[in-house]
């Protein structure tokens, strides 16, 4: 599997899949990710440029190997012509994750929703019986009232799960705790990096202690990681800089990150999964995989020729 460029699934098309996150599930990989095409909207911004791109549904790709990525489904339709709907297509839907609920058997979604000038600022959250869905809208809130912009989502060893979003005009993180059936919040969250500016929350565990590597907040631009070690997700989070190493560390290798995967998570090893937007045509925007490893406190993503065994 390539590192980044154009990729393909195995019908030949290439992989519309942005923003995205990945569920293993009984030895199968789920890649859901944002359907950019269309129509790229530029808008009026005091501090950079802002490209949108309307709703088009989430994807979703199944692999057994991480290299073959085979189309599923569209695993959630977009609307045309229903301004009132979350997912209709003047909206904005960003950064899809799955988990998986093993006491109802359901499939949980999780996304930012969004006006194209982002001011609506909600997560919404669908349900599937099925991994790769079709998946049902439930709504979209905004969790314990605050604004939600880029999210993840995290499932604990012990079935927890966590919403991670960008909030008060990206200024905070908040770290939320979701019911037992994933599909709300609860009012168990704390506030991280405040006034740090930070976006493109993925967060993922090795050993007893938490990760959470974020972006700063450039747009489309990229611009260096940085990640915070925490012994709880509701704990104190300590700052740590950035996790890459080598030429263009300092732009995260020309990406924004997406997601983390484990791939032997005992022996600290994991998949750093980001974008490489183009911020003027974010259809044709690629991937970048690299091989992560944890030791401690300390992560190092490298530029590596190979995706870790």
């Amino acid at each position: 599997m390539l590192q980044a460029g154009v990729w393909k699934d195995t019908d030949g098309n290439f992989i519309n899949a942005h923003g995205g996150g990945i569920l293993h599930h009984q030895g199968v990989y789920y890649w859901f990710g944002e359907i950019k095409k269309g129509k790229t909207w530029l808008l009026p911004d005091q501090k950079m440029e802002c490209y949108r791109v309307p709703a088009s549904g989430i994807s979703c790709y199944s692999s057994k190997d991480l290299k073959n990525w085979k189309f599923e489904k569209i695993a959630l339709s977009a609307t045309v012509s229903d301004t009132e709907s979350d997912l209709d297509t003047s909206k904005v839907i960003e950064r899809p994750k799955v988990i998986y609920n093993q006491k109802t058997k359901q499939f949980v979604m999780w996304m930012h929703v969004d006006y194209k000038d982002y001011s609506y600022a909600h997560a919404g959250v669908a349900v599937s019986d099925n991994p790769a869905g079709p998946y049902r809208y439930l709504g979209s809130v905004k969790p314990n009232g605050q604004d939600s912009r880029d999210m993840t989502i995290f499932k604990d060893d012990n079935g927890s799960a966590y919403l991670i979003h960008a909030s008060e005009d990206n200024n905070t993180m908040y770290i939320n705790q979701l019911s037992n059936d994933y599909c709300s919040v609860t009012n168990q969250y704390i506030r991280i990096s405040e006034g740090k500016r930070r976006e493109a929350p993925a967060m993922f565990k090795f050993g007893k202690k938490y990760y959470l590597l974020t972006s700063a907040c450039t747009g489309w631009s990229p611009n260096a990681a940085s990640y915070a070690v925490s012994d709880s997700p509701l704990g104190d989070w300590k700052p740590m800089g950035n996790p890459c190493i080598g030429p263009f560390s300092e732009t995260t290798f020309s990406s924004q990150g997406t997601f983390v995967l484990p791939i032997n998570a005992k022996n600290g090893k994991f998949l750093f999964i980001a974008d490489r937007w183009n911020k003027t045509d974010l259809e044709n925007s690629r991937y970048l995989w690299l091989p992560m490893e944890v030791k401690g406190d300390i992560i190092n993503i490298t530029w590596s020729a190979k995706v870790p065994d």
